[in-house]
């Protein structure tokens, strides 16, 4: 559950952007989220101050490599928007993320993908793409930039990557506030020099402002707080695939807030996603001893 709350905070941030003013640039909003909200995340929470001290050699590389992920999201996926699209670049991105979850998983040795998650991801992804691309598809189609999927493919396995180490992480005993806050403020400071090498301006509006309170306080603080939680009780592989959830409640917020109008294939993308994401939250039968 908590899993499925942070996507529906995370479906909230397309909606969120699209009201910030006519020049803030993509990857500026996206960045000012992240530094603010991965700086809440850090100094909201003790032991993210001291993780490092109490993990082995390895984890504190580990830490690093998910604090680089964090930053990698959204350097790469908001280029990849203004390349190829917010359809086509939410499709790949989050599309692709649970396949590099479980296959990353499957290399790094843990536990193999069973038939159920198989299943359920398939006709996530499958759902996914029919809900978001339905508009393109009824329209005729649209043009796709190779280096726009190219960079949406990267932000999934950015995704996937910190992810994985999250969940690991937190696996081994250590605390998910504390796991969560150290790569967040790790990747709130790599991405720093993103947002003050742009212009900043349009942040002391107040329409701008409070654009990034929402991304820095709901869609980044909130909902990792609660993804972290969630890394606690499930996978990383099925957590992954349970945010797919996110652009459903997008498309239902455009309907809902801004007037936009889906088209029937739409419609019936979303009833497949549903269907995916309901077959994998049911509770299955538990493992022998």
């Amino acid at each position: 559950m908590p899993i499925l709350v942070a996507a529906v905070l995370w479906g909230t941030t397309g909606t969120a952007a699209s009201l910030a003013p006519g020049g803030a640039p993509a990857a500026g909003t996206g960045a000012a989220g992240l530094v603010l909200g991965g700086l809440l995340l850090f100094l909201s929470d003790r032991t993210a101050r001291t993780l490092p001290r109490h993990c082995a050699p390895r984890e504190r590389w580990l830490l690093a490599a998910g604090a680089v992920a964090v930053a990698g999201y959204p350097v790469a996926f908001y280029p990849a928007v203004s390349r190829t699209g917010v359809a086509v670049a939410t499709v790949i991105a989050l599309g692709s993320a649970p396949v590099f979850t479980g296959l990353l998983g499957r290399l790094a040795r843990q536990e193999r993908p069973g038939g159920r998650w198989a299943g359920a991801t398939a006709s996530a992804v499958l759902g996914c793409a029919v809900l978001v691309l339905g508009p393109e598809l009824a329209g005729g189609g649209t043009e796709v930039d190779p280096l726009g999927v190219l960079l949406a493919a990267l932000s999934g396995l950015s995704y996937a990557v910190y992810s994985l180490i999250g969940g690991g992480l937190i696996s081994h005993g250590h605390p998910s506030g504390g796991v969560m806050g150290a790569m967040f403020g790790g990747g709130a400071l790599i991405v720093l020099p993103v947002l003050l090498c742009g212009s900043p301006g349009w942040l002391c509006s107040a329409r701008g402002a409070g654009v990034v309170l929402h991304l820095a306080v709901v869609t980044t603080f909130l909902a990792y707080r609660l993804f972290g939680h969630g890394l606690r009780h499930t996978t990383a592989r099925t957590a992954t695939t349970l945010t797919l959830a996110e652009p459903a409640v997008a498309a239902v917020l455009g309907v809902a807030v801004l007037g936009e109008r889906l088209p029937a294939v739409s419609w019936c993308g979303l009833a497949v996603l549903a269907g995916g994401l309901a077959f994998l939250a049911l509770p299955g039968r538990r493992p022998a001893a």
